[in-house]
């Protein structure tokens, strides 16, 4: 303690051991009538770069792998999610809170396209309405029995991953990137910010990878290299899969069909997750 020391904590930068002042809690409880295991928040510097298409596919694979997976869309503004998925119905609520819609599958879903009238209307609202929405889908959806929750969050470092990281309990990110090199200045910003919070990185997802072309078989890289090994290797961060172009992944989307995918994708991911789930039994 400095001998000029005033008490005052919030006023005061030095890291002493006598700090009285508390750091501000802004985590929210869950439901009490819901249960998560697992809180896998999907992430990415920028848009465009198939976010939400990794979170389906992730909640799609431990749903077979027999998890009770979920899926909280937290993409307020640009919800792709329902989409995916072909959802039609809209969330329903009681007194004792808001349930989630069901996929073909089982899957628990809530996004704020579940709450519209319309898909299409869009949702004009400041960061702080956009925010709490986010905060409500975690304290006010009843989530039942659920295994792997994966967040669909909106790409960037502002006001909803910032809630996110706050706000609930994220046992750790995966970071989704592509191969262009831009990208790599993106996702360094998204490694530093999940670095700032104290948040585990489960390691990177590399989409758009390359295309395989099924006249002669052969692996053709549309973006150029892949930077994803140098980020990796900066921040010591595992490269968990990497997903090629296939236009049966965007049509599935498209017709609300991403249930139905074959392939093993994303079986590489599952396994880490796996041992997460494996490690806390």
């Amino acid at each position: 303690m400095s001998e000029n020391c005033s008490q005052n904590c919030s006023s005061c930068s030095e890291n002493c051991t006598d700090r009285t002042e508390q750091q501000m809690d802004f985590s929210e409880q869950l439901n009490e009538m819901s249960c998560v295991r697992k809180v896998i928040g999907i992430v990415s510097g920028k848009g465009g770069v198939g976010k939400s298409l990794v979170t389906s596919m992730l909640a799609v694979t431990m749903n077979r792998r027999g998890y009770n997976s979920a899926v909280l869309d937290a993409d307020i503004t640009g919800p792709s999610i329902p989409k995916a998925f072909g959802l039609k119905e809209k969330a329903t609520a009681s007194e004792f809170g808001l349930f989630p819609v069901k996929s073909k599958t089982g899957i628990d879903i809530m996004s704020v396209n579940l709450l519209l009238e319309n898909d299409t209307d869009p949702v004009v609202w400041r960061g702080p309405v956009i925010a709490n929405m986010v905060k409500q889908f975690w304290t006010d959806v009843i989530w039942n029995d659920v295994d792997f929750m994966f967040v669909d969050m909106p790409p960037g470092t502002g006001d909803v991953p910032l809630t996110v990281f706050q706000s609930i309990a994220v046992d750790g990110i995966i970071i989704v990137t592509s191969p262009q090199e831009l990208v790599s200045m993106i996702v360094s910003k998204a490694v530093k910010m999940a670095n700032m919070m104290n948040i585990p990185i489960i390691g990177l997802v590399e989409n758009m990878s390359y295309f395989r072309c099924p006249d002669n078989g052969k692996d053709y890289k549309i973006f150029g290299d892949s930077h994803i090994e140098e980020i990796a290797n900066e921040y010591n961060l595992n490269v968990l899969a990497k997903l090629p172009i296939d236009p049966k992944l965007s049509a599935a989307c498209d017709k609300g069909m991403i249930e139905l995918i074959d392939g093993d994708f994303m079986d590489s991911v599952a396994h880490v997750l796996e041992e997460m789930e494996n490690e806390n039994d």
